[in-house]
């Protein structure tokens, strides 16, 4: 008689409540071996590459792409096969490698780094597994096993396209159809880069005809082209679908868009930081008139941050509210907030205290290539001591900048500007930046808001 299994969702990381699917690798009906890559699912955090429990029949996929899976929810069921290799109990993965130096990544060859954390694939569903001391290198690919050993991230073939989750899932987000990219990776596979290139150029859209030169050829006599006829333009929804409106007075009923991954995490995080917080903010402008050519305003923000933190260490702190606790820090990692099309990634610039501007500029980039292509590790998106939005780079010039717990305080930078300034004898125009520093009212006092905003300013209003 055969046995039957169900794979339930694993938690993929710091107790998300679900995760979207992004592609299955398999169909109902197909075998699978133990460990072969099942599913690519997306969090809040990451692109995490699900792998099979189990070797035998799939009887029953739940959901297709882009449908949510609660964690914990059945995804797959099995029919398993005796014949083929099964985990024994206990054991989190069934595969035994070597303490080898880390491999080169397919779609990059470049060395993969070590990860902190494991998609460990059981009958229950398991979890993300802490493997010891490693550094998390993100997107989670693969069974993992639990020791030292390092895993690369696998470019699976998929309808004959070699790609990681990643690079996949942008894809579908860019409208671009992968068996029409020009792969550039390592043995065939698709890289970012590749699915971009494809993206800016239009050479790749999803349910394009092919090109006229990949078209046989034929001898044709030319024809008017038939006359245009103009459709009624109709008002789209935020999903892309065709909506319908109702005249004035009337309530529109239009197509409910779903929240996924990231701003489905962060509307959980807004909504639960409003729940808890006491916010007030200070808001005020820094003159930069005393600058010099060559600074770079994201480096001076966090400069700026860290001696007023150290000058006010109230303000570099976490609150319990529960427990009425509050810790401070004697370092600053300084959260660094990058808005997306996905929504708002907050990775933290780490030790912020100990960089010089060089150091701040290199680590920011990289934070936000990271985010960019959704491999930046989930560890890196929590943990900072004190948060710094730049939305003035965009547009606005004050604002009050949510706090998010544990957090105490977050800063905002509004739009530079230039505005006249009384000086001895008369005024100048003096270029300004506007500060807003929102903090939870429980555990700072305003003096310590004020005089962290002075800190701030005071340097701001240094020539470098």
């Amino acid at each position: 008689m055969s046995q039957t299994k169900n794979f339930n969702l694993p938690d993929l990381g710091e107790g998300l409540p679900d995760a979207t699917i992004v592609e299955w690798f398999v169909k109902e009906g197909d075998t699978i071996r133990l460990d072969e890559p099942l599913v690519s699912m997306e969090t809040a955090k990451a692109v995490v590459e699900v792998p099979s429990p189990v070797s035998g029949r799939i009887l029953k996929l739940s959901g297709a792409a882009g449908d949510i899976i609660p964690t914990g929810a059945v995804l797959a069921s099995f029919e398993l096969d005796p014949n083929l290799p099964q985990r024994a109990d206990g054991q989190d993965t069934g595969h035994s490698h070597g303490h080898a130096a880390p491999a080169a990544t397919p779609s990059t060859g470049q060395p993969a780094p070590a990860q902190a954390d494991a998609v460990v694939a059981s009958d229950e569903g398991g979890a993300i597994k802490d493997a010891g001391e490693r550094d998390d290198a993100g997107t989670v690919v693969g069974a993992m096993q639990s020791s030292n050993t390092v895993h690369a991230e696998q470019a699976v073939a998929v309808g004959g396209v070699k790609a990681v989750p990643a690079v996949r899932a942008m894809a579908r987000k860019l409208g671009v159809d992968l068996s029409r990219v020009r792969a550039s990776g390592t043995d065939g596979a698709v890289t970012m880069a590749d699915v971009k290139q494809a993206a800016a150029d239009g050479s790749a859209k999803v349910g394009a005809t092919p090109t006229a030169a990949a078209a046989p050829q034929a001898a044709q006599v030319s024809a008017p082209a038939p006359a245009r006829v103009e459709s009624p333009r109709a008002p789209m929804s935020a999903a892309g679908k065709p909506m319908r409106t109702q005249p004035p007075g009337v309530s529109a009923k239009g197509q409910p868009e779903q929240l996924k991954g990231v701003r489905r995490n962060m509307a959980r995080v807004m909504a639960d930081a409003h729940s808890k917080v006491v916010p007030t903010t200070l808001n005020d402008d820094a003159d930069l008139h005393a600058w010099l050519p060559g600074n770079d305003v994201t480096a001076r923000l966090v400069r700026a941050i860290v001696v007023a933190c150290q000058k006010v260490p109230a303000m570099n702190a976490w609150f319990d509210g529960e427990a009425l606790t509050r810790t401070l820090h004697a370092h600053v990692d300084v959260g660094i907030a990058v808005d997306t099309e996905e929504g708002l990634f907050v990775p933290a610039l780490r030790n912020a205290d100990m960089l010089d501007a060089r150091g701040i500029r290199e680590g920011v980039n990289r934070l936000r290539e990271q985010v960019e292509a959704r491999s930046i590790a989930a560890s890196e998106l929590s943990g900072y001591t004190i948060s710094l939005s730049n939305f003035g780079m965009f547009a606005g010039r004050y604002a009050t900048p949510v706090v998010v717990p544990p957090c105490v305080a977050i800063v905002g930078a509004g739009r530079a500007r230039y505005q006249m300034t009384p000086v001895m004898g008369g005024v100048e125009s003096h270029k300004v930046i506007p500060l807003s520093v929102t903090f939870d009212h429980r555990v700072a006092t305003g003096g310590e808001a004020a005089r962290f905003l002075r800190a701030m300013m005071d340097d701001l209003a240094l020539a470098n």
